[in-house]
């Protein structure tokens, strides 16, 4: 307000013979507003209103140049006001999740998924050392801590005698033997709290720093109930190997192979998704860095060449998968102990059809379900399900990398990086065969399974990392554009 005093003061002489003129003698005198030195027509004033910018426009049709006390009031209040609102700093409303994630959600992703990548391996020696079943209850809180005392070790013990591993197995077990075998699953639930803390307590914290971007917390969101539905997993797992009825009598003492199977499925599912989505805020910083390169790079990596190779990877990641999965049967069922010898399996390549589609295992009067329970219950078809998977899988591969090596439009298109993690994927692949024939030979002994079982999901991350390098994400292009074209136009 104080800043309209000035303008006030200097227009006031003129506003005074415009605000006090007799419109109506000068009608009669019949005086024109020329002769008045009035620059608008009369009327004009009567619509004037003090605070229009309205009062600023020339009347239409009017040709003359000269405008009213009133008009350059209005102006220069306009003005004065313009260049306030000018000089005030713009106000952006500013989005609480970025554009694009930080690197160090990217590290820290990837170090989850090794912690992942770690407990697989514990807890395959958990199962292969036979502890899983040593801890009789499920005390997410509680159990943390083993027992204390020597009464806090007997009365685990005692729970432990009235399971059936103990019956048919160690009826002999001493207490320093069964703390042995207690330590191992006690050490591996101890890692699954570990895991699941260290993953939802720094998500909480990057989301609330404003270091994630909207899709990705998502993702994390998503991860973080996925470990916990891991844990209930866990113990859904181990409840089926601690009560009769769940095996058949007089077998051995062992957990549910599907139980077993959907618990290894969910950890490779949440060891794939911190590798995937780390590996792609990596990639996404590293193309923003240098957009109009990175441009082309994406656009080299669309072409249709190379479209077939992109969903051949696809392919090779879901392929690699199931086999693991199918090895997961074959553990649970110790189908490993059996038909020691490769590439044959007794007489031949295959067990006799009378032998792989047993009617034993049928559990329905007109047999219609011995097709599918022979496959996921026999142990030697399932075993020869577990070598068919394993020989499609290599040969898979080693035909998509002759692909990418011999076929001329597709070696010239194909970058650098996709090369060489394709012939990493060739070398993994082969590391995991030699494993699994060797496990398999020598009887599955402890150090050789291990290693299996790392294999394969060594061998699936080599597949992630191929297809990190290959894929092309359209919100990480759209990015990756906007970024160019703000470039071009700078």
């Amino acid at each position: 307000m104080a800043s309209l005093l000035p303008s006030l003061r200097r227009a006031a002489p003129r506003l005074s013979k415009d605000f006090f003129v007799c419109y109506h003698c000068m009608k009669n005198q019949r005086l024109t507003p020329q002769k008045l030195q009035l620059p608008i027509k009369s009327n004009a004033s009567r619509t004037i209103r003090f605070n229009s910018s309205a009062a600023a426009l020339p009347p239409r049709g009017s040709k003359t140049k000269k405008t009213s006390p009133l008009s350059s009031l209005s102006q220069t209040i306009v003005k004065g006001e313009g260049q306030k609102i000018a000089a005030r700093p713009a106000k952006t409303r500013k989005q609480f999740f970025p554009e694009t994630s930080s690197n160090g959600v990217a590290y820290w992703l990837l170090a989850s998924a090794g912690s992942v990548f770690g407990i697989v391996v514990f807890g395959g020696l958990t199962r292969l050392t036979e502890s899983g079943l040593s801890i009789t209850e499920w005390k997410p809180v509680t159990g943390s801590l083993p027992p204390l005392s020597e009464a806090d070790w007997a009365s685990e013990f005692t729970k432990y005698k009235s399971s059936p591993e103990y019956a048919l197995l160690n009826p002999h077990m001493t207490l320093e033997e069964f703390k042995q075998i207690y330590y191992m699953e006690w050490g591996h639930r101890l890692w699954g709290r570990f895991v699941g803390l260290s993953f939802v307590l720094p998500a909480i914290y990057f989301v609330a720093r404003r270091r994630v971007s909207a899709p990705m917390s998502l993702r994390l969101l998503g991860i973080s109930g996925l470990i916990g539905f891991q844990g209930v997993l866990g113990w859904w797992m181990v409840k089926s190997g601690l009560k009769d009825d769940l095996f058949a009598p007089g077998s051995h003492p062992r957990v549910s192979q599907y139980r077993l199977t959907a618990h290894l499925g969910a950890a490779f599912i949440c060891y794939t998704a911190m590798l995937w989505n780390g590996l792609s805020i990596l990639r996404t910083n590293t193309l923003l860095l240098s957009p109009l390169r990175s441009a082309e790079q994406l656009n080299q990596l669309s072409k249709s060449a190379l479209s077939p190779f992109r969903k051949s990877v696809a392919g090779l990641a879901v392929l690699v998968f199931t086999t693991a999965m199918s090895g997961g049967l074959v553990a649970g069922l110790d189908a490993g102990m059996i038909y020691n010898e490769f590439p044959r399996m007794g007489v031949g390549l295959a067990p006799p059809a009378s032998e792989l589609f047993s009617s034993f295992y049928s559990r329905k009067e007109d047999g219609s379900d011995v097709w599918w329970r022979n496959m996921l219950e026999n142990p030697s078809t399932v075993q020869l399900d577990h070598r068919i998977l394993a020989t499609t899988t290599f040969t898979s591969i080693l035909s998509l990398w002759a692909y990418t090596r011999f076929h001329p439009t597709v070696r010239k298109a194909l970058p650098s990086a996709c090369r060489k993690g394709m012939l990493g994927v060739v070398h993994l692949v082969f590391l995991q065969v030699a494993l699994g024939i060797s496990t398999l030979i020598y009887l599955v002994p402890t150090p050789l399974a291990a290693a299996h079982q790392a294999g394969s999901l060594a061998l699936l991350s080599g597949v992630l990392v191929l297809g990190s390098r290959t894929w092309v994400p359209a919100r990480t292009r759209a990015l990756v554009l906007k970024r160019a074209m703000g470039r071009e136009l700078v």
